[in-house]
């Protein structure tokens, strides 16, 4: 993947830095009306741009969801890497997926040529599992 080269901007460093302050992935309204609650007077417009070009640059993640997309700051931007979300709280786990002998397998079973591939698990943590039994 390509990095983009980008200028540093001021309403790129609030979106990145607010990013980073988050336990979890967060979607970019939600992102956007914390940035706002805080005085920020960015744009909703922006912070999409912003958080398109740190996934563009591998600095930050994002899922897809049947909720919509998700984002969060990248752990350790230099490797490939997958995600167990809890689809309560948020709390996200980065996870070892399969060995690509399997993606391989699949593949082939499935006469497919493999171009990329995303893996991530959804369900409930044990600490939300603990509440809701309360």
């Amino acid at each position: 993947m390509t990095t983009i080269r980008t200028r540093r901007t001021a309403q790129g460093t609030a979106v990145r830095t607010a990013l980073e302050s988050m336990a979890g992935f967060i979607s970019a309204q939600e992102l956007h009306r914390r940035l706002a609650d805080g005085g920020s007077k960015i744009g909703i417009a922006t912070v999409y741009r912003q958080l398109n070009t740190l996934v563009e640059n591998q600095e930050a993640d994002a899922i897809s969801t049947p909720d919509g997309q998700l984002y969060r700051a990248c752990e350790d931007p230099q490797t490939h890497h997958h995600h167990m979300v809890c689809t309560s709280c948020g709390t996200t786990i980065e996870i070892e997926p399969p060995d690509e002998a399997w993606f391989t397998s699949v593949a082939r079973t499935h006469d497919f040529e493999i171009h990329s591939h995303t893996l991530e698990v959804f369900g409930i943590c044990a600490a939300c599992r603990a509440a809701s039994s309360q």
